[in-house]
């Protein structure tokens, strides 16, 4: 096991950062993943959407998001008026866990490290957290309510609405979910 502090990740930059995920081996995933799922999106984006894990299409491609629930994802973007330049997309682990299980704990933990540095790296004005197991990741156990943004150390909003996919499943809630939407626009128009 490799220890990895953020502000050693930090300092390699993306590239770095990249590499380190790439040759990881902290978790039993590294021994099923096709390719690891790092980021896509601007590197100096006004806001970063924190998914869950990759799936069978992330996994296949190394892309985040370029499934079914990435095409929800597209069309929150699109909805949210976001141009390519003001966003970035990351999980909370890069690696796929066998048969699209829920992340362990240990496995979050692992990649923990990583998700810190590329929020550091990133520098986002906003972060949105898709769903409860990137909220688990990000907030160490604190519930966030859905749509309530929260400011934290004065560096950046904190915002928790629906995973992409959970939408794939109950059509009903993309309602719902336009209107968390646009209770927050401020924080990123």
């Amino acid at each position: 096991m490799t220890i990895r502090t953020v502000s050693e990740l930090v300092e390699q930059g993306f590239e770095g950062i990249e590499n380190e995920i790439s040759i990881c081996t902290d978790c039993q995933l590294h021994k099923t993943v096709t390719n690891r799922v790092i980021s896509k999106g601007s590197r100096s984006p006004k806001i970063v959407f924190v998914g869950e894990a990759p799936g069978k299409n992330e996994d296949e491609t190394g892309i985040p998001f370029c499934g079914r629930a990435g095409k929800n994802l597209d069309a929150m973007v699109a909805y949210m008026g976001l141009s390519e330049d003001d966003y970035s997309v990351i999980n909370t682990i890069k690696c796929r866990p066998p048969n699209n299980r829920n992340p362990l704990k240990s496995e979050i933990n692992a990649c923990k490290p990583f998700l810190q540095a590329q929020i550091k790296l990133l520098n986002p004005k906003v972060i949105i957290l898709l769903g409860n197991t990137a909220e688990k990741a990000f907030c160490n156990g604190e519930k966030l309510d859905w749509g309530a943004p929260r400011i934290v150390d004065g560096k950046y909003t904190l915002l928790k609405i629906y995973h992409p996919a959970a939408l794939i499943y109950q059509r009903s809630r993309i309602e719902e979910q336009n209107t968390l939407i646009d209770n927050n626009r401020h924080l990123w128009e």
